[in-house]
Protein backbone atom coordinates (compact mmCIF):
# COMPACT_ATOMS: atom_id res chain seq x y z
CA UNK A 1 0.00 0.00 0.00
CA UNK A 2 3.01 2.35 1.20
CA UNK A 3 4.48 2.25 -3.05
CA UNK A 4 0.54 3.18 -4.35
CA UNK A 5 0.83 6.23 -2.06
CA UNK A 6 3.92 6.94 -3.33
CA UNK A 7 2.56 5.98 -6.78
CA UNK A 8 -0.34 8.40 -6.54
CA UNK A 9 1.64 11.29 -5.06
CA UNK A 10 3.97 10.84 -8.08
CA UNK A 11 1.54 11.42 -10.31
CA UNK A 12 -0.04 14.30 -8.76
CA UNK A 13 3.55 15.76 -9.14
CA UNK A 14 3.24 15.41 -12.36
CA UNK A 15 0.67 16.39 -13.41
CA UNK A 16 2.03 20.22 -11.77
CA UNK A 17 4.91 19.69 -13.55
CA UNK A 18 3.01 19.08 -16.93
CA UNK A 19 0.62 21.95 -16.18
CA UNK A 20 4.09 23.83 -15.27
CA UNK A 21 5.45 23.19 -18.38
CA UNK A 22 3.07 24.78 -20.99
CA UNK A 23 4.77 23.30 -24.14
CA UNK A 24 5.44 19.87 -22.97
CA UNK A 25 3.23 17.63 -24.51
CA UNK A 26 4.11 14.28 -22.01
CA UNK A 27 5.55 13.91 -18.68
CA UNK A 28 6.23 10.10 -17.78
CA UNK A 29 4.46 9.08 -21.09
CA UNK A 30 1.45 10.70 -19.45
CA UNK A 31 -0.35 13.72 -21.80
CA UNK A 32 -1.33 16.32 -20.34
CA UNK A 33 -4.70 15.56 -20.84
CA UNK A 34 -4.25 12.41 -18.87
CA UNK A 35 -2.98 14.41 -16.16
CA UNK A 36 -5.85 16.94 -16.09
CA UNK A 37 -8.06 13.76 -16.02
CA UNK A 38 -6.59 12.91 -12.77
CA UNK A 39 -7.14 16.58 -11.10
CA UNK A 40 -10.61 15.93 -10.49
CA UNK A 41 -9.98 12.89 -8.39
CA UNK A 42 -6.89 14.81 -6.20
CA UNK A 43 -8.31 17.89 -5.08
CA UNK A 44 -11.42 20.36 -3.85
CA UNK A 45 -13.05 19.48 -1.01
CA UNK A 46 -15.75 16.87 -3.07
CA UNK A 47 -13.42 15.04 -5.10
CA UNK A 48 -14.61 12.66 -7.97
CA UNK A 49 -14.01 9.25 -8.39
CA UNK A 50 -10.81 8.67 -10.59
CA UNK A 51 -12.27 9.03 -14.69
CA UNK A 52 -11.17 6.33 -17.33
CA UNK A 53 -9.07 8.58 -18.59
CA UNK A 54 -7.74 9.18 -15.46
CA UNK A 55 -7.31 5.36 -15.31
CA UNK A 56 -6.07 5.03 -18.90
CA UNK A 57 -3.54 7.32 -18.20
CA UNK A 58 -1.87 6.38 -15.20
CA UNK A 59 -1.77 2.78 -16.42
CA UNK A 60 0.11 3.63 -19.18
CA UNK A 61 2.50 5.87 -17.29
CA UNK A 62 6.14 5.32 -16.51
CA UNK A 63 5.60 4.68 -12.68
CA UNK A 64 9.53 4.75 -12.12
CA UNK A 65 9.81 8.24 -14.02
CA UNK A 66 6.79 9.56 -11.95
CA UNK A 67 8.92 8.36 -8.76
CA UNK A 68 11.20 11.12 -9.73
CA UNK A 69 8.86 14.00 -8.43
CA UNK A 70 7.72 12.29 -5.07
CA UNK A 71 9.29 15.29 -2.83
CA UNK A 72 8.19 18.06 -5.04
CA UNK A 73 6.52 20.66 -3.49
CA UNK A 74 4.17 21.62 -6.49
CA UNK A 75 1.34 19.56 -5.34
CA UNK A 76 0.15 21.88 -2.56
CA UNK A 77 0.99 24.63 -4.92
CA UNK A 78 -1.55 23.70 -7.51
CA UNK A 79 -4.16 22.06 -4.81
CA UNK A 80 -3.81 18.69 -5.05
CA UNK A 81 -4.26 16.77 -1.81
CA UNK A 82 -2.04 14.16 -1.40
CA UNK A 83 -3.79 11.77 0.69
CA UNK A 84 -6.44 11.39 -2.05
CA UNK A 85 -3.52 11.38 -4.81
CA UNK A 86 -2.17 8.06 -2.96
CA UNK A 87 -5.22 6.73 -3.27
CA UNK A 88 -5.11 6.38 -6.72
CA UNK A 89 -3.38 3.86 -8.21
CA UNK A 90 -6.05 1.61 -5.95
CA UNK A 91 -9.37 3.42 -7.26
CA UNK A 92 -8.42 2.67 -10.83
CA UNK A 93 -7.49 -1.06 -9.64
CA UNK A 94 -3.80 -1.06 -10.34
CA UNK A 95 -1.55 -3.67 -9.64
CA UNK A 96 1.88 -2.47 -9.45
CA UNK A 97 5.02 -3.65 -7.99
CA UNK A 98 6.89 0.05 -8.37
CA UNK A 99 8.57 1.20 -5.38
CA UNK A 100 9.27 4.52 -4.95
Amino acid sequence: MEAYKRLVILVALVLAVAVAANGQSSVCRMTQDGLMACKPAVSGQNPVPPSPACCAAISNADMQCLCTFKNSPILSYLGINPAMAMQLPAKCNMATSTHC
